[in-house]
């Protein structure tokens, strides 16, 4: 089911110039804005500790998404691009590393998933929105089978849900007391 989804999607490339060049800056490119997007909302808190607290949580959930788990899960599963599989040359240069789960996915979904939880529940859809297509745009490019984009996808839930159980004791709130709650009560004696 995967394989047939992957070929209708990636079947819909190079039949049209305009798609592929949105697929290609989808796939590619729209990284690069949802970053900028997200350090534009971190920077622009008035509270130092508040943006403190988001780059932290933030940071954290990505490291864990990418820097660890994907990178487990690929030590210990390999499964190959579909470039490979099905030998074809994608719309977009890749190298030829595991392609199960997607490191794009991973990173941009808890990148969502924090803007969500942490700055702005509306910035936060457009960002799932931007991650979800992004996703899309690299089946179809011919770099990543569906599968690998929703692997992506757990991988960055699991990530988020982990910082966000890690910073519990942490007020995340426009105070953005750093002081956990538990511990506070002890100083007010």
């Amino acid at each position: 089911m995967d394989q047939s989804i992957f070929l209708f999607i990636h079947g819909l490339a190079e039949k049209n110039r305009f798609l592929d060049w949105a697929g290609i800056l989808l796939a590619d490119y729209l990284a690069y804005f949802l970053i900028l997007g997200a350090v534009y909302f971190i920077f622009v808190q008035k509270e130092w500790r508040r943006r403190y607290y988001i780059f932290s949580f933030t940071l954290l959930t990505l490291v864990l998404s990418r820097g660890l788990l994907t990178e487990i899960i690929r030590y210990f599963y390999y499964r190959p691009r579909p470039f490979i599989a099905l030998d074809f040359t994608p719309l977009i240069n890749h190298d030829t590393a595991a392609a199960f789960p997607s490191g794009h996915a991973a990173v941009y979904f808890a990148l969502a998933l924090s803007v969500f939880y942490l700055i702005n529940r509306t910035w936060g859809w457009w960002f799932l929105a931007a991650a979800l297509l992004m996703g899309l745009a690299r089946v179809f490019v011919g770099v990543h089978w569906p599968l690998d984009i929703l692997g992506g996808l757990v991988v960055a839930l699991i990530s988020f849900f982990v910082v966000k159980r890690l910073f519990r004791g942490i007020d995340p709130t426009h105070n953005c007391d750093l002081i956990p709650k538990a511990v506070k009560s002890d100083y007010k004696a």
